[in-house]
């Protein structure tokens, strides 16, 4: 995302945005990762947003991101953008929502689990002193 981003940001200011564009928008499938990891200027969200419509309908995408459709109008700083976005997005989709932990993070559970201090179990623990309390006195 944050490639795509600066190409149509760099695109726009050296008068070659339309060209960049009709490159985006001709291809069967455009994949878009990580969409809301790392900040979007008000630009770069308005041009994303002319991109997905103008491929509306005519070409498939396929967005990945770990923020809910809840949160994008923060991702993109405009709330009716991010709707209209995800009004044209949802119309003819299917959502894959991914829950669980990371499976790059698999190969280290063990070694995550030797980092993480373990409660002792209550078997090894030392009971509890027990005996008289000691009451201190009330103070005048």
């Amino acid at each position: 995302m944050s490639d795509l981003i600066t190409s149509l940001e760099e695109a726009q200011l050296a008068g070659r945005l339309s060209q960049r564009l009709k490159t985006l928008i001709f291809p069967a499938l455009l994949v878009v990762d990580e969409l809301g990891y790392l900040p979007i200027t008000r630009t770069g969200a308005m041009l994303f947003f002319q991109l997905m419509s103008r491929r509306y309908e005519h070409a498939s995408t396929v967005l990945t991101s770990n923020k809910g459709f809840e949160d994008w109008g923060d991702v993109f700083g405009d709330d009716v953008m991010a709707s209209a976005l995800i009004d044209r997005l949802v119309h003819h989709c299917h959502i894959v929502n991914i829950r669980g932990n990371s499976y790059r993070m698999r190969r280290h559970a063990d070694l995550q689990q030797l980092l993480s201090p373990q409660p002792e179990p209550a078997s090894r623990r030392p009971p509890p002193r027990r005996g008289p309390r000691r009451q201190e006195a009330p103070t005048p």
